[in-house]
């Protein structure tokens, strides 16, 4: 197996297709025709559309290398078929190349135009920007050491207050004892 140019019906690289070793030329690749909905009982209708449906070229593989430097590489279509028949007719010499730049030149300018280069402003901006960051994300870090504090603050006091409850319950306890040991044993209480 190996990779060939696919390219469209104006000659652009599209992609590569895998095709057998053996593979030379350019060879049409086509459209598949849309759907159709028959009447299952017209089955003699379905046949003779299928003969009749012609595919429309959707492009072409192409068995000839695109060389290398080239931004949108463009077969030459045309000089492929007056190459061929000129091999046809026999050799005749070389021929030119078939693959060709499809950018114009203030397209490829555009394209290879050089990066502007960061000016100190730009770096003064970008460090403004990572220390403004950095204090946020301290500033975030802060927020839920404190959000943590706080939980634990009202868990404290949530402890604290049935440590209240239970020592009032005890003092209510003893303050019972007391009056029962302080009144006299055969005295009556009013109570």
């Amino acid at each position: 197996m190996k990779a060939v140019p696919k390219v469209n019906t104006d000659g652009f690289y599209m992609e590569d297709e895998l095709v057998g070793d053996a593979f030379s030329g350019v060879v049409p690749f086509y459209t598949e025709p849309e759907p159709k909905v028959f009447d299952p009982d017209q089955i003699e209708q379905l046949t003779m559309l299928e003969e009749e449906i012609e595919h429309e070229i959707a492009g072409y593989l192409v068995g000839v290398p695109v060389p290398a430097g080239l931004f949108h590489p463009r077969f030459n279509l045309a000089d492929w078929e007056t190459y061929q028949d000129a091999v046809q007719a026999g050799p005749q010499g070389t021929f030119p190349d078939l693959w060709t730049e499809g950018l114009s030149q203030e397209e490829i300018d555009e394209l290879t135009e050089p990066q502007p280069a960061v000016t100190p402003e730009m770096d003064k901006i970008g460090e403004q920007l990572v220390k403004s960051k950095l204090e946020v994300l301290e500033l975030k870090q802060q927020y839920e050491i404190l959000g943590q504090k706080i939980v634990m603050r009202e868990l404290e006091n949530v402890d604290l207050k049935a440590q209240n409850e239970a020592l009032g319950a005890q003092i209510v306890g003893i303050e019972l004892r007391l009056l029962n040991i302080e009144q006299p044993k055969g005295e009556a209480t009013n109570v």
